[in-house]
């Protein structure tokens, strides 16, 4: 079968409808990050608008490692398809369209220099990136202009100061940063480590006032979950495709980015003018607590329960009558009255978040979900517990039994330098930083058979928590009694009482 190519594009033997055919494009914006979010995500947007008229951005995408899919990419002359199936307003949706606007892939251990050919290019305006969320980390290592950084706050900095060099510190030629990793500020914290590796360095005055007055470095957020390639069904989907494309991302429908930054930018890159969700904002704070508590929040205060009780997949847990009230409940009770928000907007966007977690393409694993689930726990859910404390007097039984649920997870068996947790389906890992493992562990060794005794020796470790929860009405009470009944009942035993009350 034939591979995706640039051929099969402009002569038309690709659907039109799936695939603008547009031509290779000059280099606007350089994506630091090959991986499928990116792809199906910022490139996927940039496509569209390029296909509406609205831009004419080519992207050259940047390995951030020294492994990646550059070659691929320049295999298929830069295309690949973006699959995109879930469920909207109760309806089962598909769309598919090949992505045409990279114009080049690069791996920058064996090509610096022409990686800093785009950086000190003219016509360049936009830097995007998603380099995980370790990868926005003040990392101290030497200068080496002549090749590759090995951070990446350490590349951005020898490519500003490139282009520095080479375009004069004009106000023009500064540009505008898009971190799409999944951290606070990620832009304020990708600018505050480019200037400490530039004052490190030795760099000159002027380049770092350059950096800090005409170039942008915007706080985003992102949202879209993206599996990445359908490997079960490849072949099928190629065989109905007419060509096989070994670099296709498939996803879900919905899509959302914030971009906390000035009007005047969102004119220079008007995706929220191709009908995409695209949102430009002065203060994204709102939409930072909406999907960290209603998203996040909902995925960490059900899915270590979920997998303790047999589930596996955030489909699964859908699936399943039990699960699925316990879901509703601590969702559309404990979590959303207390987003600030509106009304609507909050009620709209959580019943958005129940039909992406019924997707039936996304397999979702809650044991990915149960990764540092303390630190998730203590951010996501603990804000929305508060706020129900503070309205009602005492700790909300839904959320608190997602803290018992936790413990119950936490409950393992240390050896080999690992943790390994029980369910009746198994055993599975138990991944942490080694302190909190080693503190839950030690409290499960102290406190075996005394279930408010565990919860108040845990609660009360700030370690864990960054204060002592056991002061918060009613929490350590209702944990331990829930924990008791995990005990008794089995975990979804317990979850069946908890929402017949």
């Amino acid at each position: 079968m034939t591979s995706l190519n640039r051929e099969l594009l402009t002569g038309g033997a690709l659907d039109a409808a799936h695939t603008p055919g547009a031509p290779v494009l000059p280099v606007t914006v350089l994506q630091i990050g090959d991986g499928n979010f990116l792809r199906g995500f910022v490139d996927w947007m940039i496509d569209i608008a390029n296909g509406q008229g609205l831009t004419r951005a080519g992207v050259a995408v940047v390995q951030p490692l020294d492994r990646g899919i550059a070659d691929l990419l320049r295999r298929q002359d830069h295309l690949y398809t973006v699959l995109l199936r879930g469920i909207e307003d109760g309806r089962e949706v598909e769309a598919r369209r090949v992505v045409s606007c990279v114009s080049d892939a690069l791996n920058p251990y064996a090509d610096w220099a022409r990686v800093m050919s785009y950086a000190t290019s003219p016509v360049l305006r936009f830097v995007v990136s998603n380099t995980t969320e370790a990868g926005i980390a003040d990392v101290e290592e030497a200068y080496t202009p002549q090749s590759c950084q090995e951070s990446f706050p350490a590349k951005v900095a020898a490519l500003l100061h490139a282009r520095y060099t080479a375009l004069g510190g004009t106000p023009e030629s500064g540009l505008v940063f898009l971190p799409c990793e999944l951290i606070e500020a990620n832009g304020a914290n990708l600018k505050r480590i480019v200037l400490a590796h530039a004052r490190r360095w030795g760099l000159e005055a002027g380049f770092i006032a350059w950096v800090e007055r005409h170039n942008h470095f915007l706080n985003t957020l992102v949202d879209r979950i993206v599996p990445g390639y359908p490997r079960d069904e490849a072949a099928a989907l190629f065989g109905r495709w007419g060509y096989e494309d070994q670099l296709t991302v498939a996803g879900e429908p919905f899509h959302v980015w914030v971009i906390e930054g000035p009007a005047a930018l969102a004119e220079e890159l008007p995706l929220h003018k191709a009908g995409l969700n695209v949102v430009w904002t002065d203060d994204l704070q709102p939409y930072r607590t909406r999907k960290v508590r209603i998203l996040n929040g909902a995925h960490t205060a059900s899915a270590l329960a979920a997998y303790v009780a047999g589930i596996d997949t955030v489909k699964g847990m859908m699936d399943d009558p039990t699960v699925a009230a316990y879901l509703n409940q601590v969702m559309f009770r404990e979590i959303v009255p207390f987003v600030p928000l509106p009304e609507a907007e909050r009620q709209q966007y959580a019943a958005t978040i129940m039909e992406r977690f019924g997707n039936p393409y996304i397999r979702h694993e809650l044991i990915s979900i149960a990764l540092n689930s303390v630190s998730k726990w203590q951010v996501r859910v603990l804000p929305s517990l508060k706020d129900w404390v503070a309205a009602h007097g005492e700790a909300p039984a839904g959320l608190s039994f997602s803290l018992a649920a936790l413990l119950r997870f936490y409950r393992g068996t240390m050896a080999d330098g690992g943790c390994t947790g029980t369910r009746d389906a198994g055993s599975y890992p138990i991944r942490d930083d080694a302190e909190v493992i080693a503190a839950l562990s030690a409290a499960w060794a102290a406190h075996s058979g005394d279930a408010a005794g565990l919860v108040g020796a845990v609660l009360a470790d700030q370690r864990l928590w960054k204060e002592d929860l056991t002061r918060v009405p009613g929490l350590a009470r209702s944990v331990a009694e829930s924990l008791t009944a995990i005990d008794g009942k089995g975990m979804m035993g317990a979850m069946a009482d908890l929402v017949a009350r």
